[in-house]
């Protein structure tokens, strides 16, 4: 049974929810902008300038994010992200009074370094304000909301602002919501979260732990590579509905953003659906109908030959894209302790837009080279095998609490006493969580299993 309550109950929730839609309009206004800005300067190497500056914008999201999260404190999310926020304020501030490419290069790479930090580690305090999983799910699916609802109005609001205001003035409300987004998180009290991280380890060990964790964790393995599926779908209706629309259909600009907003609508549907499906069906089995759909839809979009057929095809990819990404979270959530989530939502964050960096050049290349049929013809084919791939990785086998044997073991790290800490005191140690060296007994016991410093391999059915 779906829980009654309202997630916007939760004050904090409430605020970051609020922070983090204004500061997606604010953005949705700036991705129209930087379009127009790159063709004032560019004119008809307007499309290479874009080209490049959402590459420069994948890496710097794959190279940036693991680094904050790996080093960032959990006693330091809240001022990272108002310095984060306030950083790019004033980065699309300076936007309007660029005069060269390689300035928009430049300011594009660090507004995005600074997204690339700010947006996993806002996404690894949400699942620690509900302690209740349908609540969180709630949450998780009102941020995918939030995201299909800048997709759908932005263009809108852009439109209809266009008729009054420079594209100018884009920048300058973007930097405000940035602002207004920086003093509602500064308002918000942070869920208190014990540091309980090894102070031995290097930098290049905290960074690299988030990685460790998904590595060794198979449902995150079987996770990514559905996030490949996404990717390729995602990247096909990006890149090429204006050349399917404009080229292969003769429809004009309305007709694309229709395009556009049958895929978001069909995101939105699914995002709606989410909770209640999870909650009947779990994480893992509404994930594989998402990505079996995805592959299904491509497969079948190739021959499409009407623009209304296009729309449904493009409605039905918006649906397995939420239903894929909408229980991510969720996943993420029970695969890392509170400590090691900025880490894992890091990894997460860094590797699925590596499958986005590969997808939008193929999406193009493939498409321009071969045409639309073996276009989406490949795509599928690959989004299919990666299904396949996924439910070897990804077993239906798959409980949270799993029972596993502990050789003896001695060592020294900061903890509190509990299931891995039975040992006796002298009276220095001090108050918890303390560090001295201590002895774990060999013991066989079955709890939530999460990569960490007690648990360094994934448990096989034999251990």
């Amino acid at each position: 049974m779906i829980s009654k309550r309202s997630i916007f109950q939760n004050v904090a929730f409430r605020k970051l929810f609020s922070a983090q839609l204004i500061a997606l309009l604010g953005t949705g206004l700036t991705t129209i902008a930087l379009a127009l800005l790159a063709f004032q300067i560019a004119g008809d190497r307007a499309g290479v300038v874009l080209g490049t500056a959402l590459a420069i914008k994948m890496l710097s999201f794959i190279f940036v994010a693991p680094v904050v999260g790996g080093l960032i404190r959990p006693s330091g999310r809240k001022r990272l992200l108002v310095v984060l926020d306030v950083a790019r304020a004033a980065c699309v501030l300076v936007l309007p009074f660029v005069t060269a490419e390689w300035q928009i290069y430049l300011l594009i790479f660090v507004l995005n370094a600074c997204s690339a930090g700010f947006t996993p580690t806002f996404q690894s305090i949400i699942p620690q304000l509900f302690e209740d999983e349908e609540d969180y799910t709630k949450a998780l699916s009102m941020a995918r909301l939030a995201y299909d609802l800048e997709n759908l109005l932005s263009p809108t609001i852009a439109a209809a602002l266009l008729l009054f205001v420079s594209f100018d003035v884009f920048f300058v409300a973007n930097s405000a919501a940035f602002l207004v987004s920086a003093g509602l998180v500064l308002s918000t009290r942070m869920p208190a979260i014990e540091d309980l991280q090894d102070k031995s380890l290097s930098a290049k060990d905290k960074i690299l732990k988030g990685f460790q964790i998904y590595r060794k964790t198979p449902r995150l393995m079987g996770m990514l590579a559905m996030f490949l599926v996404v990717s390729a779908a995602g990247a096909m209706v990006i890149v090429n509905t204006v050349v399917l629309v404009r080229g292969q259909f003769g429809g004009g600009e309305s007709m694309v953003a229709i395009a556009m907003s049958a895929f978001g609508l069909g995101s939105l549907v699914a995002a709606l659906m989410v909770p209640r499906l999870v909650n009947r069906l779990g994480d893992q089995a509404v994930m594989r109908r998402g990505g079996w759909l995805l592959g299904l839809t491509m497969l079948l979009a190739g021959y499409v030959g009407r623009f209304d057929l296009l729309l449904v095809a493009w409605f039905m990819l918006g649906i397995g894209y939420s239903l894929v990404q909408t229980p991510a979270g969720r996943v993420l959530r029970r695969s890392a302790s509170d400590e090691d989530l900025p880490k894992l939502f890091a990894a997460q964050f860094t590797l699925s837009h590596l499958c986005w960096l590969a997808s939008y050049p193929a999406a193009g290349w493939l498409a321009s080279s071969f045409g639309f049929q073996p276009a989406f013809l490949i795509f599928a084919l690959v989004s299919l095998g990666a299904m396949i791939l996924s439910q070897q990785l990804w077993q239906n086998d798959d409980p949270s609490a799993i029972e596993h044997q502990h050789d003896e073991l001695y060592h020294d790290h900061l903890h509190y006493h509990g299931s891995h800490h039975q040992h006796v005191h002298e009276g220095w140690e001090g108050p918890e969580p303390h560090r001295h060296p201590h002895k774990h007994e060999a013991v066989r016991h079955s709890h939530k299993y999460v990569i960490d410093g007690h648990h360094t391999e994934w448990p096989t059915k034999t251990n």
